[in-house]
């Protein structure tokens, strides 16, 4: 007989474990001598203990999921408990009941993950519908129209949550994208028809601007041109593939009316640079009024200079806006003169200023005492909204304090 401190070979060949519950039968060994049973059996216990080592370290360092590592604990338990092996069994034992409490510790932790998942992907879905429901308002269609397909593209990386839930918000998510899409497409079916409009009207105008290019009858038709272009003006953009060339078509048939004009005009040159002279003369005597101290003198020079310089006649076309661009000026000065001096003797502009100074300045003090309401609520989301508000008032209340200065305080 042959034994070991795990285990024992009687006389008959039978192997025996010591286990805290006693001995217990391992096999029976014919073949060879005791010392070579319980080496063969003591080889089947270092296997187990090498098949725990692995599972531990799996259990630690992999995403094993707790019912694949449960199913590797009762097949290794399973030969445990069968005895087939020589060697401290109930320490093996040990070892896996202390697995299977860090294999549950996991599966609630992994558990209680997915429910932070979960409510994670809930609140930004919730969070994706809010912003997808106010950019369904807009107006701002290219803006918000990619803003929301990036909004689409988040939601697809974010997990599902139950089948109800996710479905009641994709509805509004979807709700929300088809109402804006459906606003857009009124919107530009709205600004086609009003382009449709434009081309037919600024046809009919380039058909009579091209029907009057050959015409010699120069005041009445260039005439007849100004009130065109302020027609086409008027008329609002074509679509894009039209705009151009009616545009091309309708100047190409004033440059030709202009042209032939310029050529019956060219013996005039000389006399149009000697008015030039004069005016250029006028704007220097006119500039001498800036800065405007005496209103009513200024105002009555500036008259007597302007109807001289209207009986002057033409100048060369290329001087024309330099010269009337120094009288423009002068007579903008005057012009901001008058206004200045209308705001400061008129009592119901005045009173119209400080009515809506503080009209503005109740708005400011309700906006900041809501913001402090709302950050002490901890409702930060709101209260930066209100501060984004609370900007425009105060720069819409800076500027009417400012033109209250205007009247005098």
């Amino acid at each position: 007989m042959s034994s070991d401190p795990w285990g024992r070979v009687d006389e008959t060949g039978t192997v025996y474990v010591r286990t805290s519950d006693g001995e217990k039968v391992v096999g029976s060994w014919q073949a060879g001598s005791p010392e070579e049973a319980l080496a063969y059996f003591e080889r089947k216990y270092e296997g187990l203990v090498v098949e725990i080592g692995l599972l531990e370290k799996r259990v630690k360092t992999t995403d094993l999921s707790a019912k694949d590592a449960m199913t590797a604990i009762d097949h290794i338990r399973g030969q445990i408990d069968e005895h087939h092996a020589v060697g401290d069994l109930d320490a093996l034992s040990k070892r896996l009941d202390a697995l299977v409490t860090s294999v549950e510790s996991r599966r609630e932790e992994r558990k209680a993950q997915k429910a932070k998942q979960t409510d994670e992907a809930r609140h930004s879905k919730e969070a994706l519908v809010a912003e997808a429901e106010e950019l369904a308002q807009s107006e701002q269609w290219r803006a918000a129209g990619e803003r929301l397909r990036a909004l689409v593209d988040t939601w697809k990386g974010l997990p599902r949550l139950d089948r109800k839930s996710d479905d009641e918000l994709w509805h509004r998510f979807s709700h929300a994208r088809s109402a804006f899409s459906k606003r857009r497409k009124a919107h530009f079916a709205a600004l086609d028809a009003q382009r449709e409009v434009a081309r037919q009207t600024k046809e009919r105008l380039v058909a009579e601007a091209e029907a009057l290019s050959g015409s010699t009858d120069w005041g009445p038709t260039a005439a007849r041109y100004r009130e065109l272009m302020a027609e086409w003006k008027a008329a609002g953009r074509a679509q894009r593939e039209h705009e151009e060339d009616l545009w091309n078509r309708f100047r190409g048939a004033q440059d030709i009316f202009f042209a032939a004009r310029s050529g019956v005009f060219a013996e005039r040159d000389a006399e149009q640079s000697e008015n030039l002279k004069l005016k250029e003369e006028l704007a220097v005597e006119a500039e001498k009024l800036v800065p405007v101290t005496d209103l009513k003198a200024a105002r009555a020079a500036f008259r007597s200079i302007n109807e001289r310089w209207e009986a002057i006649g033409h100048v060369p076309r290329d001087a024309r806006p330099k010269v009337e661009g120094r009288m423009h000026a002068v007579e903008r000065a005057i012009q901001e003169a008058e206004e200045t001096e209308w705001r400061r003797t008129n009592p119901e502009a005045r009173a119209r200023a400080e009515g809506l100074t503080g009209q503005l300045q109740a708005a400011v003090d309700k906006l900041r005492t809501q913001i402090d309401a709302a950050r002490a609520a901890g409702n930060n989301a709101k209260a930066d909204k209100l501060s984004r508000e609370l900007e425009g008032r105060q720069a819409l209340l800076d500027q009417a304090l400012k033109g209250l200065e205007e009247f005098g305080g």
